[in-house]
Protein backbone atom coordinates (compact mmCIF):
# COMPACT_ATOMS: atom_id res chain seq x y z
CA UNK A 1 0.00 0.00 0.00
CA UNK A 2 1.16 3.61 -1.24
CA UNK A 3 1.91 6.16 1.52
CA UNK A 4 1.08 9.45 0.83
CA UNK A 5 1.99 12.36 3.06
CA UNK A 6 -0.35 14.17 4.68
CA UNK A 7 1.32 17.32 4.86
CA UNK A 8 2.42 18.28 1.78
CA UNK A 9 0.34 20.73 -0.28
CA UNK A 10 -1.50 19.21 -3.46
CA UNK A 11 0.75 20.24 -6.65
CA UNK A 12 -1.66 23.01 -8.04
CA UNK A 13 -1.75 22.47 -12.28
CA UNK A 14 0.56 25.37 -13.81
CA UNK A 15 -1.08 27.62 -15.86
CA UNK A 16 0.32 27.92 -19.32
CA UNK A 17 -1.35 31.59 -20.21
CA UNK A 18 1.47 32.41 -22.66
CA UNK A 19 0.80 28.85 -24.38
CA UNK A 20 -2.54 29.07 -24.54
CA UNK A 21 -2.59 32.26 -25.93
CA UNK A 22 -0.52 31.52 -28.53
CA UNK A 23 -2.22 28.44 -29.41
CA UNK A 24 -5.79 30.33 -30.05
CA UNK A 25 -3.82 33.03 -32.36
CA UNK A 26 -2.54 30.48 -34.13
CA UNK A 27 -5.80 28.77 -34.67
CA UNK A 28 -7.13 32.35 -35.59
CA UNK A 29 -4.72 33.10 -38.27
CA UNK A 30 -4.53 29.80 -40.05
CA UNK A 31 -8.43 29.84 -40.25
CA UNK A 32 -8.12 33.77 -41.29
CA UNK A 33 -5.38 33.32 -43.79
CA UNK A 34 -5.00 29.29 -44.83
CA UNK A 35 -2.82 30.53 -48.08
CA UNK A 36 -0.44 31.89 -45.83
CA UNK A 37 -0.42 29.10 -42.94
CA UNK A 38 2.82 27.12 -43.81
CA UNK A 39 4.61 31.00 -42.92
CA UNK A 40 3.30 31.17 -39.36
CA UNK A 41 5.19 28.43 -37.72
CA UNK A 42 6.67 28.63 -34.16
CA UNK A 43 10.10 28.75 -32.88
CA UNK A 44 10.33 26.50 -29.64
CA UNK A 45 13.46 27.98 -28.21
CA UNK A 46 11.27 27.90 -25.01
CA UNK A 47 11.37 24.18 -24.13
CA UNK A 48 11.88 22.33 -21.25
CA UNK A 49 14.78 19.93 -22.24
CA UNK A 50 17.77 18.18 -20.23
CA UNK A 51 21.29 19.85 -19.95
CA UNK A 52 22.32 17.02 -22.58
CA UNK A 53 19.30 17.94 -25.25
CA UNK A 54 19.89 21.62 -24.41
CA UNK A 55 23.70 21.09 -25.25
CA UNK A 56 22.51 19.72 -28.91
CA UNK A 57 20.02 21.94 -29.61
CA UNK A 58 22.54 25.07 -28.91
CA UNK A 59 25.15 23.28 -31.07
CA UNK A 60 21.72 22.98 -33.73
CA UNK A 61 21.71 26.60 -33.43
CA UNK A 62 19.25 27.52 -31.04
CA UNK A 63 19.41 30.74 -30.02
CA UNK A 64 18.62 32.03 -26.35
CA UNK A 65 15.83 34.83 -26.77
CA UNK A 66 14.42 34.10 -30.14
CA UNK A 67 10.65 35.34 -30.43
CA UNK A 68 7.64 33.32 -30.14
CA UNK A 69 6.56 32.88 -33.83
CA UNK A 70 7.89 34.17 -36.92
CA UNK A 71 5.41 34.65 -39.68
CA UNK A 72 7.97 34.49 -42.95
CA UNK A 73 6.27 36.85 -45.33
CA UNK A 74 7.58 40.13 -46.43
CA UNK A 75 5.67 43.59 -45.72
CA UNK A 76 6.13 46.96 -46.82
CA UNK A 77 10.26 47.23 -45.71
CA UNK A 78 10.81 43.81 -43.47
CA UNK A 79 11.69 40.68 -44.57
CA UNK A 80 9.18 39.08 -42.10
CA UNK A 81 8.08 39.71 -38.41
CA UNK A 82 8.40 38.02 -35.41
CA UNK A 83 5.87 38.01 -32.83
CA UNK A 84 6.82 37.17 -28.67
CA UNK A 85 3.91 36.32 -26.65
CA UNK A 86 3.49 37.63 -23.51
CA UNK A 87 0.70 37.24 -20.70
CA UNK A 88 -0.32 39.59 -17.57
CA UNK A 89 2.80 41.44 -16.27
CA UNK A 90 5.72 38.66 -17.80
CA UNK A 91 8.40 40.96 -19.33
CA UNK A 92 11.03 40.13 -21.81
CA UNK A 93 13.95 39.13 -20.60
CA UNK A 94 17.42 40.65 -21.56
CA UNK A 95 18.17 37.68 -24.22
CA UNK A 96 14.62 38.73 -25.90
CA UNK A 97 16.01 42.75 -25.80
CA UNK A 98 18.97 41.55 -27.29
CA UNK A 99 16.94 39.34 -30.39
CA UNK A 100 14.92 41.95 -30.94
CA UNK A 101 17.34 44.73 -31.30
CA UNK A 102 19.57 42.75 -33.88
CA UNK A 103 16.21 41.81 -35.76
CA UNK A 104 14.68 45.14 -36.17
CA UNK A 105 18.41 46.02 -37.07
CA UNK A 106 18.10 43.18 -40.09
CA UNK A 107 15.15 44.50 -41.21
CA UNK A 108 12.72 42.31 -39.37
CA UNK A 109 9.54 43.38 -37.67
CA UNK A 110 8.95 42.70 -34.38
CA UNK A 111 6.18 42.57 -31.96
CA UNK A 112 4.84 41.55 -28.45
CA UNK A 113 1.38 40.53 -28.11
CA UNK A 114 -0.04 40.67 -24.65
CA UNK A 115 -4.02 39.20 -26.25
CA UNK A 116 -5.37 38.12 -29.43
CA UNK A 117 -6.42 41.24 -30.32
CA UNK A 118 -2.88 42.45 -30.50
CA UNK A 119 -2.29 39.66 -32.19
CA UNK A 120 -4.82 40.29 -34.47
CA UNK A 121 -4.23 44.22 -34.93
CA UNK A 122 -0.78 43.31 -35.95
CA UNK A 123 -1.10 40.34 -38.10
CA UNK A 124 -3.78 42.32 -40.43
CA UNK A 125 -1.81 45.56 -40.36
CA UNK A 126 1.01 43.66 -41.42
CA UNK A 127 -0.76 42.24 -44.32
CA UNK A 128 -2.39 45.53 -45.50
Amino acid sequence: MKQTNLFKKPRKKQAHHESDLQVSCVRWFRYQYPKYSKLLFSIPNGAHTSEFQRQILTAQGMVNGVADLMFAYPSGYHHAMFIEMKHGKNKQSQHQKDFQKAAEEAGFKYVICYTSEDFIREINEYLK
